[in-house]
């Protein structure tokens, strides 16, 4: 809304989000799509062994990670009516 300058123009304020990258706590340079899902990337994460683990909070480690735009269906395969 602050881009765009006003909270009164529904579809200028989502054109705008579509235009900018998401960044947050969850997602680093997410993209809203058309029909309104957030594609981001994926994570697998396996939990570490005992021996692996270097603190109470070292549980996890990083396996692999899937790029949004293969974690998702693709935009053409979805039937939502927003998507013309």
């Amino acid at each position: 809304m602050q881009a765009v300058g006003s909270a009164d123009d529904a579809k200028a304020v989502m054109a705008k989000m579509r235009e900018m990258p998401v960044n947050d706590v969850m997602t680093k340079n997410g993209k809203l799509r058309p029909d309104g899902r957030l594609v981001r990337d994926m994570y697998l994460f396996q939990v570490k062994s005992p021996d692996e683990s270097k603190g109470k909070d070292d549980i996890y480690k990083l396996v692999a990670t899937v790029p949004g735009d293969q974690a998702y269906r693709p935009l053409n395969e979805g039937k939502c009516p927003l998507v013309k």
